[in-house]
């Protein structure tokens, strides 16, 4: 089959790899879409994947076309979304229930060949059935929002909250969607990309700007979140956080970013700094979500490009033009 691979840190490439074979309790799905996001471009740095080459793609959804011996749960035509989580279930974290913190973390896609193929393979229990008016190829804003849906389990937002957003990417909008639909009193946006704040006004935040000092909350957000991983976004927002708010890291950083915090305020205005990484039982909750139209797929994927794009795609992605990318094997 074709797939893309990232043989080394710098270098993807579109070639031929074997066809995926299921395990006993595994399926193999023909992928319609997946996604791009931060992930792979860490990925590409030589960054989170523990050895290269890898077939990258974790956001992704399909058909399925192939069965392990002992599947009895889905069958041969089953249009499926995939959560790319992949847990031991026997150490320290996944026994209390932070499998996201699992010694062994893996993910489809990050530790293991994932979606950015023609096929790609994945555990039973790892699917999730989509309902007839949900769109196949749209299915892949699931594993991104299932993301977003855990960053507001971490948050435990209280309604009446005034939001500050930094990033009007998928994931920026994904939580100014969510908040707004948390009883928040107001979601502001900011982002230096006037093309992305345009998308943000469109879906109703409150203001957009490109900084916190254009827009009127002297006394602070009480959620701050930072959706962007960038270093100057993540120390002003920290300095953004009303009293007794609360500042979530969501974006990806660089392994090397770094940030300065004063202790004497967190501890005086009683700030909390918190964050949220990839999944935890959010995949269902996410799909339930999106099939009830949480998210209108049609603003939020701006690209669907064929496979053979994918090193293009990636270059697009990293230059901040458009919004969620979906690379689709089947599009000539």
């Amino acid at each position: 089959m074709k797939a893309a691979l990232v043989e080394a840190p710098g270098k993807v490439s579109i070639t031929t790899v074997p066809d995926p074979a299921p395990g006993p309790r595994d399926v193999v799905v023909k992928v319609a879409a997946c996604g791009l996001c931060g992930t792979d471009l860490h990925i590409l740095q030589g960054e989170f994947a523990p050895s290269l080459p890898l077939v990258p793609g974790h956001e992704f959804a399909g058909e399925v076309v192939g069965l392990g011996a002992d599947v009895t749960e889905l069958s041969e035509g089953d249009r499926v979304a995939v959560d790319p989580s992949l847990y031991c279930h026997e150490c320290r974290y996944c026994r209390v229930g932070h499998n996201n913190m699992c010694d062994r973390w893996a993910a489809i896609g990050v530790t293991t060949a994932g979606g950015a193929a023609e096929y790609a393979v994945a555990p039973v229990a790892n699917c999730v059935r989509l309902p007839d008016h949900v769109r196949t190829q749209d299915a892949a804003l699931i594993e991104p929002l299932s993301c977003a849906v855990r960053g507001y389990d971490v948050l435990k937002s209280q309604l009446g909250a005034h939001v500050l957003v930094y990033g009007s990417g998928t994931m920026g909008l994904m939580m100014l969607e969510l908040a707004k639909r948390t009883g928040a009193a107001s979601v502001d946006v900011l982002d230096l990309n006037p093309e992305r704040l345009a998308t943000a006004r469109t879906l109703g935040c409150s203001s957009a700007a490109a900084t916190a000092d254009e827009l009127d909350q002297p006394r602070g957000w009480d959620l701050v979140i930072d959706a962007t991983g960038n270093a100057a976004a993540i120390q002003d927002g920290l300095s953004r956080v009303a009293k007794a708010g609360t500042f979530l890291q969501f974006g990806v950083s660089d392994y090397a970013t770094t940030a300065t915090i004063e202790p004497y305020r967190i501890y005086n205005q009683e700030i909390t700094i918190t964050g949220s990484m990839a999944v935890l039982h959010s995949y269902e909750r996410a799909a339930e979500l999106f099939a009830a139209g949480v998210l209108d797929p049609d603003v939020f994927i701006s690209d669907r490009v064929p496979l053979e794009s994918y090193p293009a795609a990636l270059d697009q992605f990293a230059s901040g033009t458009g919004r969620k990318i979906l690379v689709v094997p089947d599009l000539p």
